[in-house]
């Protein structure tokens, strides 16, 4: 019998980020319903055009990378790998592989814990400009502490955050009819955009988050969080996911 045999899992990832936890929960026996929270677009903003001929041109002592969809934005942005001429923070062994895969390059910090509290601590005393493109409704926090370094940080949006009205239809008769085992979140933004989208939940579905930052949201909204992953990755996420059923 496999771990997850029989048990219905739902993930509110943004459906073109969710195929390697699928994966994961489908070879453990889960049905895996994909019912994105949110939905990644990209920005076109003069402040970001400007941001990014600075990084070509090495105007930036470091860039700041927050999700894999900032590593995304840069692909499709700038003309190569070598346009980035800075040096590279990035948070999560998820954005730091994306880094890697696209441009053949490990990033010069990645802090032990997934989380931009942990970067800021570890991020070194300095001067000079900091890039942090991040999501749009990116709290400030990060900017804040980089500047008590010494640093001067530069914050542009590198995407948006949009959030549906509704789940798509599977996701949602799954929840009304109390047929979801466990809800799966890998963000904060995921939590805020499950919570303003769905409309019934039957049952008791365990919520497991993906790392702290994520499981705050979730109970500040009023969900009761029955498992964090240890490793703030998707990995760990899986496995949080075995381990608040064998709860």
């Amino acid at each position: 019998m496999k771990p997850l045999g029989g048990r219905v899992v739902l993930v509110t990832r943004p459906a073109d980020q969710s195929a390697a936890l699928v994966r994961l929960l489908r070879k453990a026996g889960a049905q895996a319903i994909v019912g994105p929270s949110i939905r990644i677009a990209p920005v076109r903003s003069a402040a970001l055009t400007r941001a990014l001929r600075d990084l070509r041109a090495g105007r930036f002592a470091w860039i700041v990378l927050t999700s894999r969809s900032t590593v995304e934005m840069l692909s499709g942005r700038l003309g190569a790998p070598a346009d980035v001429r800075a040096n590279v923070a990035a948070i999560g062994e998820g954005t730091s592989e994306a880094f890697r895969a696209w441009a053949r390059r490990t990033p010069d910090l990645v802090p032990a814990t997934f989380t931009t509290a942990a970067l800021a601590r570890n991020f070194p005393r300095g001067q000079g400009r900091v890039l942090c493109a991040r999501a749009d409704i990116a709290p400030s926090g990060l900017e804040d502490a980089l500047a008590a370094k010494g640093w001067t940080p530069t914050r542009v949006d590198a995407y948006r955050t949009l959030m549906p009205r509704s789940l798509p239809a599977e996701a949602a008769a799954a929840l009304r009819d109390g047929r979801v085992d466990v809800l799966t979140f890998t963000s904060a933004s995921t939590v805020r955009g499950f919570v303003g989208a769905v409309r019934v939940v039957r049952g008791e579905p365990k919520v497991v988050c993906i790392g702290p930052v994520t499981a705050r949201e979730a109970r500040a909204r009023g969900l009761w969080v029955a498992a964090v992953a240890r490793s703030h990755t998707i990995e760990g996420l899986a496995e949080a996911v075995e381990r608040a059923l064998r709860r």
